[in-house]
């Protein structure tokens, strides 16, 4: 796992690029901290920052080959790339017996067509210097990242914004339509970033771009659903087989391998197949918390003892303002506002201090019908069966009660308000593209010199139909997967300079996932069937039935005392916009306990804080 840089520029001398480039690759320092290599011709310059899993003593990048043409800088592993060589050999002579090389005689070869024959993930940047051609690409569902910023004949491009941004002489001015995407879902769209002109590579897609053009992206493979051909039995067979073999793949490294273990389901199920399928054993890290309602290492611990792994804990004790800074400054370079890359980032911490690989459960909810959010569009069904003057007393009766701060798994009436936040959505939320933060009304109010600003969402596959589970099932696959999980996951695992591998993510399991009917994956309220029914003897049963909770963070409380505190100081700080009145109602509900208005706060707060770094000019 590593971290890339490209520049290519004619205007530039090389004692300049030079000095970009080095700037760029110190600010990825926490992706590579083994090794660093420099390749450069007469306007083209290719920076490399290698983390250490495969073939670690050779395979150094940018990796050239042998006549000098082609030069490759990679960020990502490729599981299969032995089997991928044995189809290479006699077209090309290797010289090393890693991925890399696999991946540069591939793209030679082949071109883009070789992505097909790729099981993985990646990034890179794939150069040819007798074309003047750049070849850029991210994995099927954008585990890795890639950003980039085109001029006529200038382009670069980095894994990470703060690097990116150290290529350029450019000052980057906010993109007020990103703004908008930000504060509605707390991330932004694929494709953009908060700046104007800067882009990433969308997942699934390459791009080309020669000087003189404008770069082109193109699709190599889409997420759409499929239609199983075979019995639902054949179907859970099919399944346990292919997630077995998901997980076996990801164990290829010359490293060790640990694991991530919340108590959940999805990173329960992964350790269980290492241990009791695979008779490996790993290292497995978690995280607990001092607010007992968001606490899941008692669960965390049962599954180390049933799977016998070397089981290591640490809590989070409360707000760390400093990490957040850093997180959001040096390796994100734009506001994020999923509050869990806190806890991810302590467990990745944690896990690196023993490994350097660590297996993870994401993508088990998007593949297999797990958020409390497609439950909650079940109920929804039936609610909007009953009468208005019904749905209108029920309502007004839950909002009168307070909102409790507990984590949602743990009430009732929090879920109650929770699901009227969703019925209040619904107009807002039709088309489903992704969870969003506000109602209209809230957000009118809250931001009204953004009304109406916002990108197009990405289109839906055709496939999608009028199941609207399914059709949330797709979309969160498309867009809240890539733009909040994946990004916070590697932001932070790479942060702590630890690479993390999703078997639920493997092709074949997204596939074989995506094409089973909607009903299979979920029967009334509860999700996961088809996980339950093809590996229900994997895990205790108290695993399986106790109730989703999530990684979720205590914001709730920090906005009752310091955070809070602070957010007022910044509201006064100066012009915004965002509407200072509007959020100081939201922080007086929340402190006085009727609304819990946490999640929202912080999406504010993080905004505001990049605001501030952005004024510095830090």
């Amino acid at each position: 796992m590593c971290g890339i840089s490209f520049l290519y520029d004619q205007t530039l001398a090389r004692q300049e690029r030079d000095r970009r480039m080095g700037a760029s690759l110190d600010l990825l320092f926490h992706r590579g901290p083994d090794d660093h290599g420099l390749w450069q011709s007469k306007h083209a310059t290719i920076g490399h920052r290698r983390l250490s899993i495969i073939d670690l003593s050779a395979s150094r990048q940018p990796m050239v080959d042998p006549g000098g043409r082609f030069v490759l800088s990679y960020n990502g592993e490729i599981y299969n790339y032995q089997d991928v060589r044995k189809t290479l050999e006699g077209k090309y002579q290797f010289q090393t017996r890693g991925d890399t090389e696999v991946l540069l005689a591939g793209l030679i070869l082949h071109g883009p067509d070789f992505l097909q024959k790729l099981e993985g993930m990646w990034s890179f940047a794939f150069w040819d210097e007798q074309e003047r051609n750049l070849l850029l690409a991210r994995d099927r569902m954008g585990k890795k990242p890639l950003y980039f910023q085109s001029a006529a004949n200038r382009l670069c491009c980095a894994s990470e914004l703060p690097a990116l941004q150290a290529l350029t002489d450019t000052v980057w001015q906010e993109n007020l339509d990103s703004t908008a995407d930000y504060l509605r879902y707390g991330y932004y769209l694929p494709g953009t970033t908060a700046y104007c002109d800067v882009q990433e590579v969308l997942p699934g897609h390459y791009l080309r771009w020669s000087p003189g053009k404008a770069p082109e992206q193109h699709p190599y493979w889409s997420l759409s659903p499929g239609e199983y051909a075979g019995s639902h039995d054949q179907a859970c067979v099919e399944l346990r087989q292919t997630l077995i073999k998901a997980v076996e793949r990801r164990l290829v490294a010359d490293v060790e391998v640990g694991a991530f273990l919340s108590g959940g389901v999805d990173s329960s199920l992964v350790v269980s197949i290492l241990t009791n399928e695979l008779a490996v054993t790993p290292k497995t890290f978690t995280i607990g918390f001092a607010e007992r309602s968001y606490d899941e290492s008692g669960f965390a611990e049962q599954m180390a003892r049933y799977c016998g792994t070397d089981h290591y804990m640490e809590v989070l004790e409360g707000w760390d303002r400093r990490r957040l800074t850093e997180l959001i400054f040096n390796c994100i370079g734009q506001p994020f506002a999923d509050s869990s890359l806190l806890p991810t980032t302590l467990v990745s911490q944690v896990a690196a201090r023993r490994v350097k690989v660590a297996l993870s459960g994401d993508g088990g909810d998007e593949l297999f019908s797990g958020y409390q959010r497609y439950q909650a569009r079940s109920i929804l069904r039936w609610y909007t069966r009953l009468p208005r003057i019904c749905r209108k007393s029920v309502g007004a009766a839950i909002r009168l009660l307070p909102e409790p701060m507990q984590h949602h798994s743990r009430s009732i009436l929090k879920k109650a308000h929770l699901f009227l936040d969703i019925v209040d959505r619904l107009k807002s939320e039709t088309p489903y593209v992704a969870p969003v933060l506000y109602s209209v009304k809230d957000y009118t109010n809250l931001f009204p010199d953004l009304v109406g600003k916002g990108h197009q969402p990405p289109q839906l596959p055709e496939e999608c139909g009028p199941d609207d589970i399914q059709t949330m099932m797709v979309a969160d696959g498309l867009v809240y997967l890539p733009q909040d999980i994946l990004l916070k996951v590697d932001r932070a695992s790479m942060a702590c300079s630890l690479e993390t591998r999703a078997p639920f993510l493997d092709r074949k399991v997204v596939e074989l996932a995506f094409s089973l009917p909607r009903n299979w994956h979920r029967r009334g309220f509860r999700g996961k069937r088809m996980l339950r029914t093809a590996c229900g003897d994997l895990l205790p049963e108290s695993i399986w039935q106790r109730r989703k909770q999530g990684f979720g963070v205590p914001i709730h409380k920090w906005f009752k005392g310091e955070l809070g505190r602070e957010l007022e100081s910044m509201l006064a700080a100066g012009p915004s916009l965002i509407s200072g009145r509007a959020v100081r109602q939201l922080l007086h509900q929340h402190r006085n306990g009727h609304r819990d208005h946490g999640y929202r706060l912080w999406s504010i707060y993080v905004y505001l804080l990049w605001q501030d770094y952005l004024k510095s000019g830090s």
